[in-house]
């Protein structure tokens, strides 16, 4: 084998390397990811994870349909083009508008003591609520509830975090 041969095969082999480490290093910053407001990880809160891609084309990724409300009443001036949430079966992002919610139950929500979580399928809401509870709700009816508890909720979370710092 030439000299040329032998260099555009180290080449190729640095190239693969490098290309393998690049997605490597893609997938664990993204399995990383912290909620723009609260840091908790997208990995362990995928069950609630919504991604908010606003109309000027900037994205921003929360733990939960309480810091989505935060990012929406902070950024009045950017409103959303398209929201996702995590399926709370799954795990995996579906459409906000088109996800079968329940509202309360006995499961504790993420970030509210009122939970709101969505479904992909009428049938995994409605499977959640006979064996937990909870009512069934549109996106609006979750955006305005959660928009009601976000005082109790603040309150609840600063408590948590005081006694957490006490530790």
């Amino acid at each position: 084998m030439n000299n040329r041969a032998k260099h555009w095969k180290l080449f190729m082999l640095f190239l693969a390397i490098t290309m393998t480490m690049a997605v490597s290093t893609a997938a664990l910053a993204a399995s990383e990811e912290g909620c723009h407001y609260c840091g908790m990880k997208k990995a362990k809160f995928a069950h609630s994870w919504m991604n908010i891609e606003r109309e000027d084309g900037s994205t921003v990724g929360v733990c939960s349909v309480h810091c989505a409300a935060v990012e929406m009443a902070l950024n009045i001036d950017l409103p959303a083009k398209k929201i996702t949430v995590g399926d709370y079966d799954t795990k995996e992002q579906i459409d906000a508008e088109d996800a079968y919610w329940v509202i309360g139950g006995k499961r504790m929500g993420v970030m509210t003591k009122r939970a709101k979580w969505a479904f992909s399928t009428k049938k995994g809401a409605a499977e959640f609520m006979d064996k937990n509870g909870g009512e069934p709700a549109d996106f609006d009816e979750v955006m305005k509830a959660t928009f009601e508890d976000m005082y109790e909720d603040t309150l609840m979370i600063q408590k948590k975090r005081k006694m957490m710092r006490r530790k």
